[in-house]
Parts: structure tokens; sequence; C-alpha cells
């Protein structure tokens, strides 16, 4: 980059780079404030002083503000090939050209505007007739394939990227180009759906599932597969002989479980060799940004940087200082590999979702007892804080938290003796008084619970009212038969624990979803929601959240919108402020409960 000085080529890095060290607000996300009509000084090697109109350096900054937080003496300012097409922005950036680096120029104008992602032909063999949308999600994989590129299918829970997945292999198989096995790694509850839909979706392609404790038996098989699936709890267990192959394809469903990049699942899976790379989740953030880079050093090793230069470029100044000019950078850099689609955008036929919070009082031992744990409990962290930090409290604070939400879930989960001597249990009073309402009113429905110990004591409170029900937790070994006895109209209350079902069910003959405790990150009640809300869905759903009022469950219905909002940052066109969990955070979740006279009451 340069710019001409009386005949003289000068270059304008170093130009750059010092008005950037001398006025911090080039980048420190302020850059909308700079007025386009204020005058910028830039200094040459030779002592000039050039003037410019901060209007003309603004779009260029927009564009390659973040090379210039390369670690000092690191050399010329590199650009990854991945980021090409963002090279495209230069050619319209006022009276600036671009020139040099012909082959990178045509790379860009090639990714954006060489035909981009085109129609190709449906397999012949697929046997589901597929949506506009997942036609466009297959022609956009077909396209990454082509361009030899990796990215996220990020469709919104209940949209199909299963079968959008399924139908980018079985083109490749039909093409000649599957040669080797496409192997899939997902949590367990999903591959009785893989199975399934593989079986049901594309008969021709040969499917190896590598689960139980005979699938040691099957590795010999691996390279006579076309397709491939094995879970995350297993791949590190099996990675010896999973590494002997490569593989075409390597799928990652629910990318969002390696976003531990230091996992041993994650480190085993990152030293697979394939081909292609592809990741398939409705929730690529949940909780921070770091998560996405995790998922981003799978697909695209190095696009991100490191790990500490990550958070340093990226998660700091967009989540604790709510840096907007790089939160929209970020944003531009990824979509390229991200496609997201929302239900309410290209699901147009699903019936409406109506979402309500009940809120409850606790009351008489209830109430005393959640007093009683939230000042222990408020004077354990802070002194923990006060001996180690905030930082290396973490343990200690989440058990508190966790004993405030299980005496608001009912008493008996705390196990105390104090607790067990309460015999009020005011949300479950309030859910065995909504139940037998909606059976009455013909509904089918999910309660979903963190707590597998709560789903049993609102089982023993179903039973007394002689309500069928059925249960899926992590202890259930056989969920086929659960799962087809709700469908056949056996049972209709289903208890599901939220990690268990959260994810790979499709329970559709529901029409009512409870949530009896709310959890802190809402892409995951929305996952268990969409069990219910998704494609083949006939009737409107409501989601009922049951609160206890003035509690840190209300707390947590804060922390969520937060969360929500930082997803909405990155994998939307939404502007919005980045989420943090502070201190002050923290003490509003240990506040005491308001006084029964000033709180809402029972909704």
């Amino acid at each position: 980059m340069g710019i001409h000085v009386d005949g003289r080529a000068v270059r304008l890095e170093p130009l750059l780079a010092d008005l950037f060290r001398r006025d911090g607000r080039w980048l420190s996300g302020s850059l909308d404030n700079i007025i386009d009509t204020e005058s910028i000084d830039l200094n040459t090697d030779r002592h000039e002083r050039l003037r410019l109109r901060a209007g003309r350096l603004k779009p260029l900054v927009r564009i390659l503000i973040d090379l210039f937080d390369a670690p000092a003496g690191s050399g010329a300012l590199r650009l990854s090939s991945w980021d090409a097409a963002r090279l495209g922005d230069l050619e319209d950036v006022g009276r600036w050209q671009f020139h040099g680096a012909d082959s990178i120029r045509a790379l860009a104008r090639r990714l954006e505007q060489g035909g981009g992602v085109r129609e190709v032909p449906i397999p012949r063999g697929l046997n589901a007739e597929l949506r506009d949308y997942q036609r466009q999600g297959f022609y956009w994989l077909q396209f990454l394939r082509e361009h030899d590129l990796s990215g996220v299918l990020a469709d919104d829970m209940g949209l199909g990227k299963t079968l959008q997945a399924l139908t980018h292999i079985l083109a490749e198989y039909e093409a000649g180009r599957l040669d080797r096995p496409a192997l899939i790694v997902m949590p367990t509850s999903l591959i009785h759906n893989w199975r399934q839909e593989a079986a049901r979706f594309a008969p021709a392609l040969k499917v190896l599932d590598l689960q139980g404790t005979a699938r040691k038996e099957r590795f010999d098989e691996i390279g006579s597969h076309h397709l491939v699936l094995t879970t995350y709890a297993l791949l590190w267990r099996d990675h010896e002989a999973l590494a002997e192959h490569e593989y075409h394809l390597l799928v990652l469903d629910e990318s969002q479980y390696v976003k531990n990049a230091a996992t041993k699942t994650a480190t085993a899976i990152r030293a697979l060799k394939s081909r292609h790379r592809l990741a398939l989740s409705g929730t690529p953030l949940e909780n921070h940004l770091g998560e996405l880079w995790a998922q981003f050093d799978f697909l695209l090793p190095g696009f991100l940087g490191t790990q500490k230069d990550f958070t340093q470029r990226w998660r700091t100044p967009i989540e604790k200082r709510g840096d907007t000019v790089r939160r929209d950078l970020l944003a531009r850099r990824l979509r390229p590999f991200l496609l997201r689609r929302r239900k309410d955008e290209v699901a147009k036929e699903l019936p409406a979702k109506t979402t309500i919070v009940r809120t409850v009082e606790l009351t008489g031992g209830q109430r005393d007892l959640y007093e009683t744990v939230r000042s222990a409990m408020q004077e354990r962290v802070r002194s923990a804080i006060g001996e180690q930090g905030f930082a290396r409290s973490h343990i200690i604070m989440l058990d508190a938290l966790l004993k405030l939400r299980q005496v608001c879930c009912d008493p008996r989960l705390l196990k105390l003796d104090e607790a067990s001597r309460v015999r009020e249990s005011s949300k479950l009073d309030l859910l065995m008084e909504m139940v037998p309402t909606l059976l009455e009113e013909g509904r089918r429905i999910l309660v979903f619970s963190q707590f597998t110990s709560m789903l049993a004591l609102i089982g023993a409170a179903l039973r007394d009212k002689d309500i069928g029900y059925l249960t899926l937790t992590g202890d259930t070994t056989d969920r086929a038969t659960p799962l087809g006895a709700f469908a056949n109209g056996e049972a209709h209350v289903f208890l599901i624990s939220l990690k268990a079902g959260g994810v790979g069910l499709n329970l559709t003959s529901a029409d009512t979803v409870i949530h009896y405790d709310p959890w802190w990150n809402p892409a995951t009640e929305t996952q268990a929601t969409d069990r219910a809300h998704r494609i083949g869905q006939t009737k409107p759903v409501f989601v009922y959240k049951l609160v206890a009022a003035g509690s840190i469950e209300e707390k947590i219905l804060a922390l969520q919108a937060k969360k929500a909002a930082l997803a909405d940052l990155i994998l939307s066109d939404d502007a919005g402020t980045g989420a943090k969990f502070s201190p002050q955070d923290l003490e509003a979740l240990f506040a005491p409960l308001p006084s029964l006279s000033a709180s809402p009451g029972a909704a």
C-alpha cells in the first residue's frame, strides 16, 4: 500500500501504524466517532507532514485494521489466502487504487464475483424433496468443496442440517469423489438419528456405526464404507484405529462440543487427516467468542491466529469494550465460511411459538432455606475471592449458585439435613397444577430439567396423580423405546434431561414445552424447545419457563439475554453490545429475595 508524494511512492503501512500509536481512536472501537472532514496528519520517514481527510482513510482502515495488531517485530503485514475476498473491498474505498498481487486479486474476484454459489444437480439417489433453503445449503457445501474451503452450516435447530449434509455426501458419492469414507463425529444421542436418516434419505451409502463394546471388531471395515459414524466420547479412545485412515470428508455435528480446543477429543480430531472439513451447529457460539475460535481452528487452522492472539485482537475488545468496529470486521471475516438461516426466515410454514414465563413465590420453609443458603454462600464466595481472586474462585462460585438453583427447584435436591425437613416446594406445586389442566386441553408435554434427580421427583408426583409419563436421561440406554412410545401416544408427558435430550430428537407430536429450571445458556434451552418446534410440527407450540420470583433464576434470565446478544453480534447482521460475566453480575446473583409484599406474586 502506498501513496504518491511529489512523484515519489511512499509506503502507507508505517504511516498508518504511526498514526495508530499517536491517536488511539483508530484502534479503540470509536472509529465512527471520527468526523470524515477532520484533518489527519501522517508523518513520512523524511519528516514530511501529509494531511488527509479522515473520510479517505476510514474505509481502508475498516478493512485492514486487524492487520496492524501484528506483534512488534513480526515483519511484513500478512493476509491469509482465506481472507482474499476481503481485498475486493479495497477496490471501493473512494479514490484509492489497489495494484499488485494479481493472483490474489483474481482469487478475490473469483470468490466474490465468479459465479459464487451455483446450482448443481441434486443427487439422483436422494429420497427427499429439498426445500429451497436446503437446496441453497447443499449448493453452498458443494461450493466449499470445489474451492477447497471449510465452513459451518449453522442453520437453526430443526431446519435439516443432517439432510443437507447427507445430500452433499451422496453427491460426492455419485460423482465418484467419495473414494474414501466420510467420518461423522457427533454426540452419542445423535447416532440413532444419523443412522436412521442415512437409511431413509441416502440408502446407497454404506453406513458403519462405531458404537458399543463390539465396535473394535468393526475397525477393519472402515475403509469399505461410505459413511462412518462415531461419537465425541469414543473418538479419543479409538483415535489410533481411526487415524490409520484418510477421509474424504470430516464432519463435526453439534460442533460446539469441541469449543474447548485443549480437550483430548479436540486434539484427536485435529490430528485426523481429511480432504475437506465441515461443522454442523445451530449454536456455534453459546457463551463467548473463544468457542468460535476453537471451531474455526479445526476448520481453517491459523485463520483466526493463535488462541492468545484471538483473545487479544477480538475477544477482549468486543466482549469487554464493546468495540463495534472489530465486531463488524470479525463478522465479515467469518461470514463467507458460515451459513446461517433462521426458522422465522426460511420456514415460514412453521406454526407460532409462544413463550410464557410463569413466576411463583418461594414460601414458608423453602423461602427461609433459600435465604439461609444465599447468605452462607455469599459469604463463602466473598471470602474465596478475597483470598484467591475472582478468576480462581470459579468452582466455588458455581457450587454456590448450584445450591441456590437446587433450592428453587425443590429443597430435596439439596443434600442437607435442614433441607430434608422442608415440606414446601412451590415450583413443583405449580407444575402439578399446570399438567392436569394442559392434559385436559389435549396437550402433549415435554418437561426439561438440568437435574435428573428433579425429574425423578416430578415422576413421583405424576404417579401420585395417576398421570402416565416417559423419561429420557443420560442413563437411558435404549432411547428408541421411549421415543417410539411417546410418538405412538402411550403417554402424553415426557420428562427429559436437558443434557441428554436437548439435541437429536424429533418430537413434533408434542405441542407444549416446559422448562422447569432456567439454564445460563439460552441456546441450550432453544435447542431443547426445538425438539417440538421444528419442521413437521403442525400445531402452535407453547413454551413455559418456570421461575422462582426474585431468586437467582430471575437473574439467570437476564444473563440469558446477554449471551443471546453476544451470539447475534457475530452470527447475524444485528448490532448489539458484548456480554461478559463480572463481579457486579455475581453480586446481583446473590441478591436477597424481595419482601413478599413487594414481589409480583405467582403469575
